[in-house]
């Protein structure tokens, strides 16, 4: 029978470079519901504010069986490993659907393990992975579901009235993200990984509060420092840009993140829209937008002096809008230099950096009116 594997071309031969063959795509799913008395519960915990124990819960349980009979399917097709693995989650008819995808990899003519490595990266970069030294271990996750809640709702609207930053709204979101990054480096420990690498971040709407989902793949490496074992570097760049930094002589030391939110004021919002009425700059907006950028930029910089992180690479700055509220998030990756940590190879092959052409192009709207006519 045909292989039927999710792989592109340029996975496949960057795979077979390292040994690796492609194997069958293999998924897993899981559809739950919250309950009648977890929906009650988590309400009156968004009442509160901070994480919803109860859909934290419910959520991550779904994510990970998804994932565990991924695993399962991988190991009666005698998968080695599984790369490209997700974790999706959609609304069905009330319930909610977990899914995991991958496609399984073998390496020919060896006993498959008794349990296969899981991948959150594509063929391309579980080579740069293993081509800088890593060796992959596990998919992991980190979430936290969270409500800014009622009571710092209010507490937060009455000090929008004034221009600056709102501390209480600061706070949760700085709590929820380091939350999900601690819990996604425990399941690394678990695993016996010293390293979470390529990790993706989140925030998605579910059910009147938010979900912040990290997601990564567990690695080790021997060159880390022995404390490494016991807290795992962590970091969002991808696996070629670890491989690059390598190749230079850094290695990575730990995700940073930083996240201010800032109110413009009563009097500087009326000020804001009358100017915007003429032509020209709004100097409070420039001023409210510059200020939190750069609060949430040194917010990474003091948090990298204290590990004693070299540099902070790879920064990505994102504001979110919420009414008069602007929210501006700022993360990187703190790095830390290790010239004994060199790549296999002294250059990428190009099927390494290239990116597939979509070749599936239809519009979402006109495909569901099709349908339903």
């Amino acid at each position: 029978m045909p292989i039927m594997t999710g792989l592109s071309g340029n996975e496949i031969f960057c795979l077979q470079l390292k040994g690796l063959a492609p194997g069958e795509l293999v998924l897993g799913n899981s559809v739950g519901s919250l309950g009648f008395l977890g929906g009650v519960g988590a309400g009156f915990r968004g009442i509160l504010g901070g994480e919803i124990t109860q859909v934290t819960a419910m959520i991550s349980e779904g994510r990970h069986l998804a994932q565990a009979r991924l695993i399962a399917e991988a190991k009666r097709f005698h998968a080695h490993g599984v790369t490209g693995v997700t974790s999706e989650l959609r609304h069905m008819q009330g319930n909610i659907e977990f899914l995991s995808v991958g496609s399984c990899v073998h390496f020919p003519q060896r006993e498959p393990p008794a349990n296969p490595f899981t991948s959150s990266g594509n063929g391309q970069e579980l080579f740069c992975l293993v081509d800088a030294g890593y060796v992959p271990r596990g998919f992991v996750i980190g979430n936290v579901a969270y409500s800014i809640g009622v009571g710092r709702g209010v507490f937060g609207a009455l000090k929008t009235l004034a221009r600056g930053e709102i501390k209480e709204y600061s706070d949760i979101f700085n709590a929820t993200r380091h939350l999900a990054l601690a819990r996604i480096v425990a399941e690394a420990r678990r695993l016996n990984a010293n390293a979470v690498v390529g990790i993706e971040t989140r925030v998605m709407p579910f059910r009147g509060v938010h979900e912040m989902l990290m997601i990564g793949t567990a690695a080790s490496h021997q060159g880390l420092p022995p404390s490494a074992s016991q807290e795992p570097v962590t970091s969002d760049l991808t696996c070629e840009e670890m491989w690059n930094l390598a190749s230079v002589g850094y290695r990575p030391l730990k995700l940073m993140l930083g996240t201010a939110v800032y109110s413009l004021g009563l009097a500087g919002s009326v000020t804001a829209f009358f100017k915007s009425i003429a032509r020209g700059e709004i100097s409070e907006l420039t001023s409210l937008i510059y200020e939190a950028r750069e609060h949430a930029i040194g917010l990474l910089q003091q948090e990298a002096s204290d590990i004693g992180a070299d540099d902070v690479v790879g920064i990505k700055t994102y504001i979110h809008e919420y009414g008069s509220l602007i929210e501006f998030m700022a993360i990187g990756t703190a790095v830390k230099r290790a010239p004994q940590m060199k790549p296999q190879t002294p250059t990428l092959p190009v099927q390494a950096i290239m990116r597939d052409k979509d070749t599936w192009i239809a519009d979402d709207d006109i495909f569901s009116q099709n349908i339903s006519s």
